[in-house]
Parts: structure tokens; sequence; C-alpha cells
């Protein structure tokens, strides 16, 4: 797109695009007037035959050596996970922006072409857009059939549901490494933006997370915030030796090993620098802005504990000046959520409390926007388990009997609906077949959410697989979430 450019006839230029139809045309004209001496092109998708026909019109020099498919439009975050960092993909509530349908059942396309899966499909009955998705992925895999023509072993299940269905898991703090990064920092494209941290070194504010390049955060990931301190003290103390043997320089032979050396020793000084400012500030925040008890009464209110007790402590923490804006809002649309319909349910009083604390009109009203995103009326399935009278009193005794952890109590509503899946006792009239139930019982499972997955549902993931090696998930979504981009969707009434 830069006309400007030289003209290097004895290079070969290597393009790699998503087959869109501003990206063909750009394409064309630059093979009308090349710039280079040859071309080799690459498909991040499926590219229709009229577009090649007009890209074979186009090249009128005969530059173009190769033309090839990369399934790859989509982006992976680990080994079991990937995202499409499509952050709203609505034109309204329920309903899909048109162009952004067909961009989410591409990328699952690619997804499952280079996955090599020719899936089933169920979806979230009561959502239009998990409905839309599965019918859109359905037509294009039917247009390009040939291309699903591989070996198949097991029958993968691909399970679309809707983030509406769990307005609760993006509302929570967390306590894992790579969640709370997230959560109280933000990542965006495995970079972390630092430049608001006081007093932080220049090199250091705007830092890398990637488990590929980065084997301590690779093993931490999942660790919690207790367990990181105790890694980051070890690693400090592993370095400090380390620094200690390369100051040792008595020959010719020590010079060279420290030189052959010294790449190894400013990367590892590299990632001490960084995981000790990151956590650093995570535990700054921690202790300024009283998360911990935050935390600890948004998992209360995730579990449903008593009523009376959580009004109790709510209107409590709201009034300590300690707690943060985000933090105030949080709790209060988790109180409109989890006790919505209960007996005694008020969410005004505490909506008044916001007002007192200097938060706009905006953000009060949020109580009534979480509702009409995700509230009784909205979502389908079960989010707070079945209310019979057995399943509350199990409930109630599993709530006296305490729990290992306070701060970790909730469990992601998808890890219950696959457990679900698994043990067939997930409804089809919740969560119909496309076309039928498969004659195949169903053991690879692929799971994408509409409207945002968070760090903790990923972790959720990973911890399912470990234990459940013979039904792994994929966990997909069309983006990424933390409390404030929830808190934007949500403000906003789309998705």
């Amino acid at each position: 797109d830069n006309n400007s450019r030289e003209t290097m006839k004895h290079m070969r230029c290597i393009v790699f695009l998503r087959p869109t139809q501003e990206n063909i045309a750009l394409l064309c004209g630059e093979l009308r007037n090349p710039r280079y001496g040859s071309y080799y092109v690459y498909f991040s998708n499926v590219i229709p035959k009229p577009d090649i026909l007009k890209l074979a019109g186009s090249d009128e020099h005969e530059v173009v050596k190769e033309i090839q498919e990369f399934y790859a439009d989509y982006i992976p975050l680990l080994a079991h996970a990937f995202t499409l960092n499509l952050p709203r993909v609505t034109s309204g509530p329920g309903s899909w922006e048109r162009s952004l349908l067909k961009r989410t059942a591409d990328s699952l396309i690619a997804a499952m072409l280079s996955l090599r899966k020719y899936p089933v499909m169920r979806y979230a009955a009561k959502s239009d857009l998990a409905r839309s998705l599965v019918n859109s992925t359905q037509d294009i895999m039917k247009e390009n059939s040939h291309l699903f023509e591989f070996r198949r072993g097991e029958t993968p299940l691909l399970l679309v549901l809707d983030r509406r269905d769990d307005p609760v898991t993006p509302l929570l703090n967390q306590w894992t490494y790579h969640a709370m990064v997230h959560e109280l920092l933000g990542i965006e494209n495995n970079r972390v933006d630092m430049r608001e941290v006081a007093g932080i070194s220049k090199d250091m504010q705007e830092v890398t997370l990637s488990p590929e390049q980065d084997t301590f955060f690779a093993d931490s990931l999942n660790c919690d915030f207790g367990e990181i301190g105790i890694k980051i003290k070890e690693l400090v103390e592993r370095f400090q030796e380390q620094q200690h043997s390369t100051t040792a320089i008595n020959s010719i032979s020590d010079m060279k090993k420290f030189v052959d050396n010294y790449p190894q020793f400013k990367k590892f000084s590299g990632t001490v620098s960084k995981h000790v400012a990151i956590v650093g500030e995570l535990s700054r925040i921690v202790q300024e802005h009283n998360l911990m008890e935050c935390s600890e009464l948004e998992q209360m209110m995730s579990v449903q504990t008593s009523h009376g007790e959580v009004q109790q402590r709510l209107g409590s923490v709201l009034r300590n000046p300690a707690v943060r804006e985000l933090d105030m809002l949080r709790l209060v649309l988790l109180y409109c959520v989890c006790y919505e319909g209960t007996s005694g349910y008020n969410p005004r009083q505490f909506v008044d409390v916001l007002r007192t604390r200097g938060l706009s009109e905006a953000k009060c009203k949020l109580a009534t926007s979480i509702l009409n995103f995700g509230g009784r009326a909205v979502r389908g399935g079960q989010l707070f388990g079945e209310q019979t009278a057995v399943a509350m009193t199990k409930k109630y005794f599993k709530g006296l009997q305490g729990v290992e952890n306070i701060y970790t109590q909730h469990k992601p509503y998808l890890i219950d609906v696959v457990q679900q899946l698994v043990q067939g006792k997930l409804k089809e009239a919740d969560f119909p077949w496309l076309g039928g139930a498969p004659v195949v019982r169903v053991n690879d499972i692929i799971v994408f959410v509409v409207g945002g997955i968070t760090y903790e549902e990923i972790k959720a993931t990973h911890q399912w697989n470990v234990s459940n090696p013979a039904n792994k998930i994929t966990l997909a979504s069309t983006c990424i979430h933390n409390c404030k981009s929830f808190l934007d969707v949500v403000a906003s009434g789309g998705q």
C-alpha cells in the first residue's frame, strides 16, 4: 500500500495475508506494477477460486512463483487455547456484525483444517449468536468439503457457548500468575505495558510474556500468587550465584567461557529483572487496594454464600477508601448477578454507595446493564447449578466443610458444561446438535465461546486436560477478557 517503495528487482517478496477482498485488491495492484523480481504468496485461510483468477489476471509480468494456503487465521495462546483478537463482534444485543460473523466462521474453518478435524457441532440453544455461528461454519465446511477429505480419526465436537451465559467469571479478581498479570496490568499480544509503574526503567516499560521464549513464565503461569513469591526468590538466588561465578576470570580459558556464556547470562538477567518488576507491581496493587478482602467477598458471592452475610460485608467493603473504583463496580455487579431474585435482594442500596464514593452515573448504570447482558432472563443453562432442594442441601453442607483456598472456590461454568457433556447428562434441549446427534461417542472437544474467555477459564481447561486425558478440551474465543474490557462490552450493550 506504499507507492513510494523503491523498485528492487533483485529481491524476492514473501507475502502472507488474509484472503479478504481488500487484500486481494491491494495484491492485484502490486502485481500489475511489481517492485520485486518474484512473489511467493501465502494465504492464512481458504482463498476462493474467483480470487485466484483475479490474481492470475493481474500477474501480467508472471512474477508469482508460488501460491499456497497456510491455515493460520487465528492466534494460538497456549497448546490448548487460541483467540481471534476480536473484542467486539455484535452490532447489538444478540446480533452479529455481519462481516465479523464471516470472519469468525472463517477462522474456525482455518483452525479445524490446521488441526485436521471435521467436527460435529452443538450450541447453546438460547443464544442466537451461537446458532448463527454454527450454521455459518457448517455452510463454509460444505462449500469446501474437498479440503476436509483427510484421514479422520475420532469424531471431534465443536461446542459453541455464549459469554452471556456466564457473566460471573470475567468479573472476578484472579490469583494465578498469568491471570493476575492480565487482570491487573493487561496483556496484549503477549506484551505487558509497564509505563505507568512508578520508577520503572526504560527497558522495562514494555515486556514480553511468552511461554515459548521464557521458561520461567512457562513453568509459573498457573502458579498461585504465594507460589510465585517463592519462585521469584529462588530465581533471584540462582541469578546471584551465576553472577558471582562470572566475576572470577583468572585465565584466558575463564575469559573464553565467560564470552561463550554471556548471551545466556544476559537473557537470564533480563528474565530476572522482568519478573521481579512484574511481581513487585502486582504486590503493590494487592496491598494498597485491599484486593484480598475484595476477592474473598467476590468468591463468597460466586458460590452464593448466605445473602444476609454478603450484604453486611459488601456494605463495609464498598465504604473502604482503599478499594479501587473498578473493584467496587465488580463487587456490586457480582451481587446483582448472583443474588438476582433472592428474597431481600436490593442492589439500589449499594449503587447509592457507589454514587457517594463519586462514581459516574454511567458506571452506576452498569448495575442494570449487567442484567440486560447476562441476567436470569437472558442467559441459558444453569449458571449456579440446579436449584433443587437436594442440590441446595449439598451446596450448604459443602460450605460448612470449608474449602482449601477461599480465593479459588469458583469453578467456571464452561467446565460444568463439559463435565455434563462427558457424563452424557448435557440436555439436548439446552445444547442441541446441529443436524442430529452422531452415532459415535465424542471424546475430542473444542469449546468456542462467543464474546470472550478469561485466563481463569484457560487455566481450568488445562487442569481438566491433566485430569481427563481421554476427553481433552481445546478452548477458543473471539477475545481474551479481563474485568475492564468485559465492563466496556457490558456498557456498550454488545458483545
